[in-house]
């Protein structure tokens, strides 16, 4: 049975905690803690009953004496291998939109395109507590593991509303400080855009072609409501460095989509 909250130590591992094993070749497992179960791979088996207990970042041995760093997985991480139905956006978009979003404490924002829900956390990490996440998702199994996903990550989230429907028709909310799309056709939902964002209030959008990105552009610009205009993608190369050499990897996450990013202002003359 978990310890109950006032005795958990937020560095040690309970029953039905998320762990991340990274054995010594960096491959990455996420596993569910369950005492009944076993880890198994190709560098031998762990018992989670092994792991239970013990502080974030032990080293354990398999029962081929392979050492496992065990440590309690980010929320990148848990991006990067949760379920999923559609590809996620990946964490270095993910940063981005937060930081050229301005997504902030407190504030209201309203996402379309739930997707798998990795956006969807991230943003109510960003608006806190006194903030609040409205979703839309047209597709209905997307929802439900959207749904699964979120709540197995953060658990109750009270600042969250999560709505199945198409923002091109329009949505209930107003007086929104953000709103942030994941949609292959932006544009056709402007004009609710523009009525449901407060002044000053910022639109992203996150395309995977510059097609589409060059559509959204001449659109804001047709609709007058919106300035200060902004695309950029996110490149990220990692580095390989040892005693005796400093160079960059051979792979890297190169293109994976566009942000466009939007502010609403008075009409332009």
């Amino acid at each position: 049975m978990s310890a109950s909250k006032s005795k958990r130590k937020p560095y040690h591992f309970y029953q039905g905690d998320f762990a991340l094993l990274i054995d010594r070749k960096n491959r990455r497992y996420m596993i569910t803690l369950n005492k009944d179960e076993t880890f198994h791979s190709h560098v031998g088996k762990l018992l989670h009953k092994d792991i239970i207990g013990k502080e974030e970042g032990s080293r354990l041995y398999t029962s081929r004496g392979q050492h496992i760093l065990v440590v309690k997985p980010t929320l990148s991480d848990s991006v990067l291998e949760m379920p999923r139905i559609a590809q996620v956006i990946y964490p270095k978009d993910l940063g981005t939109i937060i930081m050229y979003g301005d997504i902030f404490p407190g504030a209201r924002v309203l996402e379309a395109g739930t997707g798998s829900g990795a956006l969807t956390m991230v943003l109510l990490r960003a608006v806190g507590e006194k903030g609040h996440v409205y979703t839309y998702e047209i597709r209905e199994e997307m929802a439900i593991r959207a749904k699964t996903n979120i709540e197995s990550t953060l658990g109750n989230t009270p600042t969250l509303s999560m709505k199945q429907g198409n923002i091109n028709a329009g949505f209930d909310e107003s007086e929104l400080d953000r709103i942030v799309l994941d949609l292959p056709e932006p544009w056709k939902a402007l004009p609710h855009i523009a009525k449901g964002l407060v002044p000053g209030g910022i639109l992203v959008s996150f395309l995977p072609t510059i097609l589409q990105v060059h559509q959204l552009v001449e659109d804001l610009n047709k609709y007058r409501s919106f300035d200060m205009l902004e695309t950029i993608e996110v490149l990220l190369r990692s580095w390989s460095i040892k005693r005796h050499s400093v160079r960059p990897d051979h792979r890297m996450v190169a293109h994976t989509g566009f942000i466009t990013t939007a502010r609403k202002c008075s009409q332009q003359p």
